[in-house]
């Protein structure tokens, strides 16, 4: 079975070593373990909250959608997009909002923050306090539930939100009487690396005390070099517990080099070596890295070519969907079927056939079709990513001619002429 695992990532900048070892390059790793289908998003809507200079905002997304990029993130993978590119996400931004409790909005660790200093400082308690700051769990949750994600990996600040989006759609599922959406669960990594900066504090753009991931060689040299460490000179035994230098160089080395780097440090290794041995660790893992972000944030139309092609791709296969069965079930129909007679209702609520897209343990994209009653119509076999999955079902939703089913990738399990009604009046319902 497949898991689908959703992270936001939000543009805030060019990001240092911490947030790579911290959680670019872990959450790369565990999109790429069998079974799981990984959405991963550039939360722009949600850097509004902080931000409002739309140059920042611009620069910003471009930088973070480069480094995930040159980080290993493989778009053809993964889904790779970004947040305003799916406007149905604020849609159903509106539609949980008219189910969503103000009491628990209320009792939001940011909002309440927000109130807190403003009463420290004896100002109206929403002082400064935007609706989108208040409104911030909402936003999430839809981000969440339009992909109807099962798993969230978040910090321990964020589990409410998670929660705040499992009431949502519980709420909302239970109002109109059908399970919309999944009820998502967070997932908090126990074990997050957290790097120490140059100061030896955990590295944080808030302590001024960061290594920018993509710094070249001599950038790493100079800041390297202001790492602080002890007055014990060369020769006397040094302590690797505690060490930010020592922190960094495992970081990015092997185990059997940093073996190496402990014995060294235990034979009185000097400050400026160790240093040294540091740069060329750091910089030989980040090199190649470096070069293809260099290369992307060179031709940033091709960024922004891929973010609008896999947006395009989400929309069609889930959001726009979603919407429209959303719709109907809240009330925003075609006033043109108010009169329909009941056995008129009832045609209309006839399922119709779909498509349903998944992943398996040997790492390849299938998909299957189904009639109304989820009857097997037709079989895929495996594709390399899901991009050639969602080609192959746009092109058999676009078909017309027995020709579409030709081909060695798919097995038809009922005769090909039930399987062009199927998708016959899939372009029906989409027409109408």
């Amino acid at each position: 079975m497949t898991t689908r695992v959703l992270t936001g990532i939000t543009p805030s900048g060019t990001p240092h070593l911490g947030n790579y070892v911290g959680a670019i390059r872990p959450a790369i790793a565990a999109s790429q373990a069998e079974g799981i289908e990984s959405f991963f998003f550039l939360a722009d809507l949600h850097s509004l909250i902080k931000a409002q200079e739309p140059d920042r905002t611009q620069r910003s997304t471009l930088e973070i959608a480069a480094s995930w990029l040159a980080c290993g993130l493989d778009p053809d993978k993964v889904w790779f997009y970004r947040q305003s590119d799916i406007p149905e996400t604020t849609e159903l931004m509106w539609l949980l909002t008219c189910v969503a409790g103000k009491g628990i909005l209320n009792r939001a660790h940011a909002y309440k923050a927000a109130i807190d200093k403003n009463r420290e400082e004896q100002l109206d308690d929403d002082a400064g306090v935007t609706a989108g700051l208040f409104m911030y769990p909402v936003l999430m949750a839809a981000d969440i539930l339009i992909f109807n994600a099962n798993k969230v990996p978040v910090g321990r600040d964020q589990i409410q939100h998670i929660e705040m989006a499992r009431d949502f759609g519980q709420r909302f599922n239970h109002v109109y009487g059908k399970e919309f959406f999944t009820l998502p669960e967070a997932v908090v990594d126990e074990q997050v690396s957290v790097l120490a900066g140059l100061d030896g504090r955990k590295m944080s753009k808030s302590y001024n005390n960061t290594i920018p991931l993509f710094a070249s060689r001599a950038e790493l040299k100079k800041l390297i070099a202001q790492i602080v460490t002890d007055s014990r000179a060369p020769g006397e035994p040094k302590d690797t517990e505690g060490s930010a230098l020592f922190q960094l160089y495992q970081a990015f080395a092997s185990a059997e080099q940093s073996a190496a780097f402990a014995q060294a440090f235990a034979d009185g290794i000097g400050w400026g070596d160790a240093k040294a041995q540091l740069l060329d660790v750091v910089d030989g893992h980040l090199a190649p890295m470096r070069e293809r972000y260099n290369a992307l944030m060179a031709e940033p139309e091709k960024i922004e070519a891929l973010l609008r092609r896999r947006g395009a791709q989400l929309r069609e296969q889930f959001a726009v969907p979603l919407l429209r069965e959303l719709r109907n079930a809240v009330g925003l129909r075609d006033l043109s079927s108010v009169g329909d007679k009941p056995q008129e209702k009832a045609a209309a609520k006839v399922a119709l056939p779909l498509f349903k897209q998944y992943r398996e343990a040997d790492g390849q994209f299938y998909f299957k079709l189904l009639d109304g009653q989820g009857n097997l119509l037709l079989q895929s076999t495996g594709y390399p990513s899901p991009r050639d999955a969602g080609q192959r079902i746009a092109g058999l939703k676009q078909a017309d001619q027995a020709e579409a089913l030709g081909g060695t990738d798919l097995k038809l399990q009922v005769e090909a002429g039930q399987v062009l009604e199927a998708l016959a009046a899939m372009r029906e319902a989409v027409a109408d």
